[in-house]
């Protein structure tokens, strides 16, 4: 049975590789948990301030990476449900994979899109009940389990992956999880009890998972390292063990995300505010940062 060290070591070894620069414009998201818009569908709370946010980093140039859970396909039996829930978060998305701006990574509760024949059959097409024909959703996509972006000049890296591959049961026996996820857990979500075994959920299993991924990051010099999973956002200053968490989509009333741009990295936050006059409005701050990326060189 394969260490956390050595499936991270594998996500590493076997990432898709990125070029980037300076003038390069990445927006970074995780754990959308994308639902079916019943109650027990975490994202629905989110999607308004998500897609605002993602219509923003089109209209910007950005390129999307979306770093493993972004659709719930635990608690969900298909993705035509989820996709018919949230469509035009899908067909924006297509417009990011149309201009070659959207990089996947599949997490525990989308661990079915590890399998390339699935992500084929499911996600090259969806029907169109207008004119009653397939229409090309994404066509030729692949997931993958990291994806390192390298800089062109400095050759420095930054690898992006899910995290769950520092948590045993959710990455060995993650069909036993969505087994349980579908016959208990949802309808005890739905009354407000969460589950114990996801480190989202249990802090004890969080800081565990968490100081796995550290000492991966100290064993590999000091490698800037994205990941998800926990749901914590969690942002690292030059000097420190390079980990950093962008976090969830699924906060109450906000998402977090990592933005890199101008050769820089921060932690952002989106949420829905309120204008003196009293109106609703969804802003985006920084939590974190921005701080120069090579600064966290160490060779």
């Amino acid at each position: 049975m394969l260490s956390s060290r050595k499936r991270l070591d594998n996500a590493f070894k076997t990432a898709k590789v990125i070029p980037f620069n300076d003038t390069s414009k990445f927006i970074l998201f995780s754990d959308c948990h994308r639902g079916d818009n019943s109650f027990a569908d975490d994202f629905a709370n989110n999607r308004n301030i998500y897609y605002h946010a993602l219509k923003h980093y089109y209209n910007n140039g950005f390129i999307y990476c979306e770093i493993g859970d972004g659709d719930e396909l635990w608690e969900n039996l298909s993705f035509k449900s989820i996709f018919e829930a949230h469509k035009n978060v899908y067909l924006l998305m297509k417009e990011f994979y149309k201009e070659q701006r959207l990089h996947v990574i599949w997490g525990n509760h989308d661990m079915v899109y590890k399998n390339p024949n699935y992500v084929t059959k499911t996600l090259s097409t969806y029907f169109d009940v207008k004119t009653g024909e397939d229409v090309e959703l994404f066509k030729g996509i692949q997931y993958n389990e990291g994806i390192i972006l390298k800089h062109t000049d400095t050759h420095q890296e930054l690898f992006l992956t899910h995290g769950h591959q520092a948590d045993m049961w959710n990455y060995l026996f993650w069909k036993w999880s969505r087994f349980m996820v579908r016959i208990l857990w949802k309808p005890l979500n739905v009354m407000g009890i969460a589950d114990p075994t996801s480190p989202a959920k249990n802090y004890k299993e969080l800081i565990k998972v968490e100081r796995r991924i550290k000492k991966w990051i100290t064993e590999n010099n000091n490698v800037i390292t994205v990941v998800g999973h926990t749901h914590r956002p969690r942002f690292s200053e030059p000097g420190d063990i390079a980990f950093f968490n962008d976090g969830s989509c699924v906060h109450p009333r906000s998402i977090t995300g990592i933005e890199i741009e101008n050769g820089e990295i921060s932690l952002i936050k989106w949420q829905i505010d309120t204008t003196d006059n009293g109106f609703l409005q969804i802003v985006r701050n920084v939590l974190e940062g921005p701080k120069k990326i090579i600064d966290y060189k160490t060779d």
